[in-house]
């Protein structure tokens, strides 16, 4: 599975308007061009809301280590 920096992530997710579905946070990704690596593990994210950047890089961890 491809690791993304988290550094990185919050980089891209700070102008992200809280709180986000799944749906838009992946639509917000593809308009500003988001890195595909990115892309692709927004996309494998649980279905529900993201209250802060902080729980969409929780989720992501979750999906790095199963």
């Amino acid at each position: 599975m491809a690791t993304v920096n988290p550094v990185q992530l919050q980089k891209n997710l700070n102008e992200t308007n809280y709180p986000v579905s799944k749906k838009d946070l992946i639509k917000y990704a593809e308009e500003k061009g988001f890195d595909e690596k990115i892309l692709r593990l927004l996309k494998q994210l649980p279905l529900q809301q993201y209250e802060t950047p902080a729980d969409v890089s929780k989720a992501i961890d979750n999906i790095n280590n199963r």
